[in-house]
């Protein structure tokens, strides 16, 4: 009887050890194919390193954010230093940056097809642009607004009615509000706002509709243009990556906080926009 226990004892041990590895065998091939799944999400950080250079898509028409001076050739604003620290931070140096021209029509597309590895162009975070990018967080919060010449008798969105002439950005989410907003109003849509406001200058329209921080640079290029009404929106500018780049855009998450932290970004800010961003 002992002998046969104590057979039965050892079975049991060997059966025990056996599913012990087993399980140890799962564990192991578990994290040796987590690796796999980070070196996926982690592939833009990557083929950063690898080229030495962050190529990123921003505006050239947007005064504060990405103008590009004609004279120097440089570009400048907010988005660019925004740009510069992301450079830094993945590369240490600023200047291991490409400066690629993006309009709101194009900027997805040229993300998409790996002609930049990221977006930094007054991007308002949509569910719809979702579909299609991964955003960080919020860097930039903006608000629809409208801007005319001294003296019009536009006032408000209240205002945009029959025969009023809206000019506006192809592909940006200003135009889609407009059309839920003020459906009678006449929407006339351009490539870049530097045209909507040349346009709205010679007396193509009636007003400009973008975000508030774009407008306000074009009241700064010219004081005959104000901003009338308030937002009537929320636009909160994200940072965008390819879909699926997670850890792309948490590296990018976590320097922002640290700007945020270190009082960077209030600096930037103020730089640019004339004051301290509201806490």
């Amino acid at each position: 009887m002992k002998l046969k226990l104590k057979a039965g004892l050892i079975m049991i041990s060997v059966a025990l050890a056996l599913v012990g590895c087993g399980a140890a065998n799962d564990s192991t091939n578990k994290a040796a194919e987590s690796p796999k799944a980070d070196a996926v999400v982690s592939k833009a950080i990557e083929d950063i390193k690898t080229r030495g250079k962050f190529v990123v898509g921003v505006k050239y028409d947007t005064n504060l954010f990405g103008l590009k001076d004609p004279g120097t050739g440089e570009v400048n604003g907010f988005d660019i230093d925004i740009a510069k620290a992301i450079a830094k931070n993945i590369l240490g140096d600023e200047t291991k940056i490409e400066l690629v021209e993006v309009t709101s029509k194009t900027r997805i597309p040229m993300l998409n097809n790996g002609d930049i590895d990221a977006i930094v162009a007054t991007m308002t975070i949509t569910e719809e642009r979702k579909k299609e990018v991964d955003f960080t967080d919020v860097y930039f919060n903006a608000g629809q607004s409208l801007l005319v010449k001294k003296g019009s008798p536009i006032q408000s969105i209240a205002d945009l009615k029959k025969g009023v002439k809206v000019l506006g950005v192809k592909g940006s989410t200003s135009v889609k509000n407009i059309a839920e907003k003020a459906p009678e109003a006449t929407v006339l849509q351009f490539e870049n706002y530097q045209d909507a406001f040349t346009a709205l200058k010679a007396g193509q329209g009636d007003t400009l509709t973008t975000d508030n921080a774009i407008l306000y640079g074009m009241t700064q290029q010219d004081p005959n243009y104000i901003m009338v009404g308030g937002n009537f929106t929320d636009e909160p500018y994200g940072i965008a990556v390819k879909k699926g780049e997670t850890e792309f855009a948490k590296t990018i998450n976590e320097l922002l906080t640290s700007m945020k932290a270190s009082g960077e970004y209030d600096k930037i800010y103020e730089k640019w926009l004339g004051e301290k961003p509201s806490k």
